[in-house]
């Protein structure tokens, strides 16, 4: 098909961020590795998960000024002690080197959202919509900037595009995605 072509619900609803490239397939082989790594403290994946992440987005990596993973609300991270998708960035960072620079507190979320997990695509959008915003003090560092963002997981893209959507509004010159894992419709 081409190097730039875009699938059916990408020309449909186009997201917030121009790429999104993730090490593998959400299905059952990868499920119980993300779930440990998200639920049962098993962060010690977490150095070799960067590597993987370097691997899997050489190319946008190239072009990337900032990485920032998703963020969690404050009670959220309360309660699970650490934000998987800031460890990830942070060894992302680490396996790239000085190339970008890893911006943890860079997105904020404002609001309490119910867990994703079992909502609907339109379900998952309203539910995020409004909920991410970039921190004020850390807005020049994204204006005119190329912003990777970080998370272990793609469902159907809603978090990832309220994250380019706010990371835009500040003046990011583009937003691009990697993740651990992606959920792929058959």
């Amino acid at each position: 098909m081409g190097a730039n072509a875009l699938c059916g619900a990408c020309i449909a609803d186009p997201p917030g961020f121009a790429r999104a490239r993730a090490v593998f397939r959400y299905d059952e082989t990868s499920r119980s590795l993300v779930l440990r790594f998200k639920h049962a403290d098993r962060t010690d994946a977490a150095p070799a998960f960067g590597r993987w992440l370097a691997r899997a987005g050489a190319g946008m990596l190239a072009e990337i000024d900032v990485i920032a993973p998703v963020p969690m609300h404050w009670f959220r991270l309360f309660l699970r002690r650490y934000n998987q998708a800031a460890l990830l960035a942070n060894e992302l960072g680490s396996a790239v080197g000085s190339r970008a620079r890893v911006i943890p507190d860079l997105l904020v979320r404002r609001r309490w959202t119910p867990i994703q997990g079992k909502l609907g695509r339109q379900a998952r959008y309203d539910n995020i919509k409004g909920a991410i915003a970039v921190r004020r003090a850390c807005r020049p560092c994204v204006r005119g900037k190329r912003v990777l963002v970080v998370d272990d997981v793609m469902t159907t893209g809603a978090t990832a595009s309220a994250c380019a959507r706010a990371l835009l509004r500040a003046g990011a010159s583009g937003v691009d995605v990697l993740t651990l894992a992606r959920v792929v419709r058959d």
